[in-house]
C-alpha cells in the first residue's frame, strides 16, 4: 500500500501536482527545474527568442517547484526589451530591421517578372575527320559526318536556355549577353506559361548585358534596379532563375564579398553571393530584402558545374548604365583618355609623395590623345575623375569608359608630390582601344653587363644604333638598354629582362648608364634606398621600383 500510495504521488507531481517526497528528493527536483530553466534561457537568447532577466528565471524555477504552473511551455514571460545602453550594432542586421523569417511574400512580388529565356542557334557541322584517328575507322568518321548522298552535313538546331527578367511594362527585358549571343531565335517564356518572340535590342560583351525587346505588349510584370552601392558584406539576397531548365527556381544567402576581380573584363567588378545559382540561371536577377535587383546572374566558381555556394552578379548599378545606352542607341559607347595606366603600389607612392597609395600612375601618354592635349605627363598620379576618388587602375578605367565622348571631365592629379587639376575632352573608345594605350613590342636579347649590376643587379649599356637592331628597339624610344639581369634579384623577379630600356629615374630621363649611377646616388643622398624607374618592354612601357642596396 505505501508503495502504491509513492507511485501516485509522483505521478500527480509529474502532473503538476504537490509532492509528498522526501526533502532531499525535492531540492533534487528543484535543481533539475532550475538547470532545465536556465537551458531554456539560454537557447532562447541564442536563437534571439526569450531572454528572461535574473528575477525572472528565479520566479519562474520557484513557482514550478510549488506547483503553481502546469507546464512550463505554455506561460513562459515575454521577450524584454534591450537595456538602454546596452550594445546594439552588433547584432545580426534580420534582428535590427525586423526582417521577415519567410520569404514568400518578397517572391511572390517579383517572380512574375523573372522568365526563362530559350534560344535556337544553327550550327553547320564539319564532315572533317578528327586529328588522330587510326586509318581504318577514318572512313568510319568520314561516312559519319556525311550528310544525304555523301553531300556536306546538314546544320543542327542547338537551343540553350537562361533567365531574364522585365524592367519595362511594354517589353523590355535584360538578360546575360552570353545567354543572347548569336542566336538565331529567341523566346521568352513567362512564369504564367505564356511565350513570345523577342528582339535584342542590343548588348555589351565586355559587361556581358544584353537588352531585349516583346512587341506589343503593355502589361508585362516588372521589377525595379536598387542600389548595390548600399550592400555590405554579410546582407540577405534572393536570386530567382531557371536552373538547368527547371523553371522559376528561388534560392537565398547572403552577399559574401563585394567589388570582386574575377578576370572578366575591366569594366565590371562582381558581387560576390553564396545563394546557389547553377546552369540556367544566367541573366536572373538577384534582389535585396526590399525586392528590387541589386545584381544580374553571371557566373560561378565551380569545379564540377555545379553550384558550390559562389556565385557572382553583375552589379546594378553598372547594368542601369549599360542598359540605358542600349535603349538609346543599341550599343554602348565608351570613352578613351588615351593613357598607358598601372596601379600605385605603397613604393611608388612614397616616392611620388602620395601618402594614401591610391590612384593609377600614367606610364606613358598617346600622342594626339584627349590625354596629350589636356596636358598629363609621364609620371602623373590621377587620384580622382570628376570629384569620385580612384582607387586603382581598374577603378580609372571603368571611370574613363563609362564617361560619354564629347563629355569634359575633371582629373584630379598628383605631380611631383602637389595636386594639380586637368579637366579632358572625352573622345570615344574604338574597338581595339581600352581606357589605356596599346602597348610597343620590343625584342629581347643580351650582351655584356655594366657597372650599375652592383647596385640594381642589372648590366647597362647605352641605347645606340647596334643595339636598337639587335633589341628591335624603335628609333622614338629614348634610355638606357638593359643587358643583363642578375639571376635571382629583385629586378629579374619584377620582370627586367634583356632589351628592357629605361626611360627614366622619376621624372628625370636618362639617356646614358651614368645618368642611372647618378640617380643612384642622388636618391643615396636624400636617404632613399630606393629609385622609381619608368621603363618600356614586351610588355609596355610601366613604372617599377628597384632598391638600391643589393648584395655583392
Amino acid at each position: 500500500m505505501s508503495s502504491e500510495n509513492n507511485l501516485r504521488q509522483e505521478r500527480i507531481a509529474d502532473a503538476g501536482g504537490v509532492s509528498s517526497r522526501a526533502s532531499s528528493k525535492g531540492r533534487s527536483s528543484k535543481t533539475r527545474l532550475i538547470l532545465g530553466a536556465a537551458a531554456i534561457a539560454i537557447f532562447s537568447f541564442a536563437a534571439g527568442g526569450v531572454v528572461l532577466s535574473g528575477g525572472e528565471l528565479s520566479s519562474l524555477t520557484d513557482q514550478i517547484s510549488d506547483g503553481r504552473r502546469a507546464a512550463v511551455t505554455t506561460n513562459l514571460p515575454q521577450p524584454i526589451q534591450i537595456a538602454a545602453g546596452a550594445v546594439e550594432n552588433d547584432a545580426p542586421r534580420f534582428i535590427e530591421q525586423g526582417a521577415p523569417f519567410s520569404f514568400a511574400n518578397l517572391v511572390e512580388n517579383v517572380s512574375p517578372a523573372v522568365v526563362t529565356i530559350l534560344t535556337e542557334r544553327e550550327q553547320q557541322l564539319s564532315a572533317q575527320v578528327p586529328e588522330g584517328i587510326p586509318e581504318p575507322f577514318q572512313d568510319f568518321f568520314r561516312r559519319f559526318g556525311e550528310g544525304p548522298n555523301g553531300g556536306a552535313p546538314e546544320p543542327r538546331t542547338a537551343r540553350a536556355m537562361g533567365s531574364g527578367f522585365f524592367i519595362e511594362a511594354d517589353g523590355y527585358l535584360v538578360t546575360n549577353y552570353h545567354v543572347v549571343a548569336d542566336a538565331d531565335a529567341i523566346t521568352v517564356q513567362l512564369p504564367d506559361g505564356r511565350e513570345f518572340d523577342a528582339t535584342i535590342v542590343g548588348s555589351d560583351e565586355p559587361t556581358d548585358i544584353a537588352l531585349l525587346r516583346i512587341d506589343d505588349v503593355t502589361d508585362m510584370p516588372t521589377v525595379e534596379f536598387g542600389d548595390d552601392r548600399l550592400l555590405r558584406v554579410g546582407d540577405w539576397v534572393v536570386a530567382v532563375g531557371n536552373p538547368f531548365g527547371l523553371g522559376g527556381t528561388v534560392t537565398a544567402g547572403i552577399v559574401s564579398s563585394i567589388e570582386r576581380d574575377i578576370g572578366q573584363g575591366p569594366y565590371t567588378n562582381y558581387i560576390q553571393i553564396d545563394a546557389p545559382i547553377n546552369q540556367g540561371n544566367s541573366g536572373g536577377p538577384t534582389f535585396d530584402l526590399s525586392g528590387r535587383v541589386i545584381g544580374v546572374n553571371s557566373a560561378i566558381f565551380s569545379p564540377s558545374g555545379g553550384s558550390v555556394g559562389i556565385g557572382f552578379a553583375i552589379p546594378s548599378s553598372t547594368v542601369q548604365g549599360v542598359v540605358a545606352q542600349l535603349r538609346a542607341g543599341g550599343e554602348v559607347k565608351r570613352g578613351w583618355l588615351g593613357v598607358q595606366i598601372q596601379s600605385l603600389s605603397p613604393e611608388m607612392a612614397t616616392l611620388l609623395g602620395d601618402s594614401d597609395a591610391k590612384g593609377a600612375i600614367v606610364a606613358s601618354v598617346i600622342e594626339n590623345s584627349p590625354a596629350e592635349h589636356a596636358g598629363f605627363q609621364t609620371g602623373d598620379v590621377i587620384t580622382a575623375v570628376d570629384g569620385d576618388e580612384v582607387d586603382d587602375q581598374r577603378g580609372l578605367t571603368r571611370r574613363v569608359g563609362s564617361l560619354l565622348a564629347g563629355q569634359t571631365a575633371v582629373f584630379d592629379v598628383l605631380r611631383d608630390g602637389e595636386p594639380q587639376t586637368i579637366s579632358a575632352l572625352i573622345e570615344r573608345r574604338d574597338d581595339d582601344q581600352l581606357a589605356s594605350a596599346a602597348r610597343p613590342d620590343l625584342g629581347q636579347g643580351g650582351v655584356e653587363q655594366s657597372s650599375a649590376e652592383k647596385s640594381l643587379g642589372l648590366g647597362l649599356m647605352p641605347l645606340n644604333g647596334a643595339a636598337r637592331a639587335q633589341f628591335n628597339v624603335d628609333d622614338s624610344v629614348s634610355g638606357v638598354l638593359v643587358s643583363d639581369v642578375a639571376a635571382g634579384s629583385e629586378a629579374a623577379e619584377k620582370g627586367f629582362r634583356p632589351g628592357t630600356v629605361i626611360l627614366a629615374i622619376g621624372n628625370e630621363e636618362v639617356e646614358t648608364p651614368d645618368d642611372v649611377a647618378a640617380g643612384i646616388a642622388a636618391a643615396g643622398e636624400a636617404g632613399r634606398d630606393s629609385i622609381l624607374l619608368l621603363i618600356t618592354d614586351a610588355q609596355g612601357q610601366r613604372f617599377v621600383t628597384l632598391n638600391t642596396e643589393q648584395d655583392g
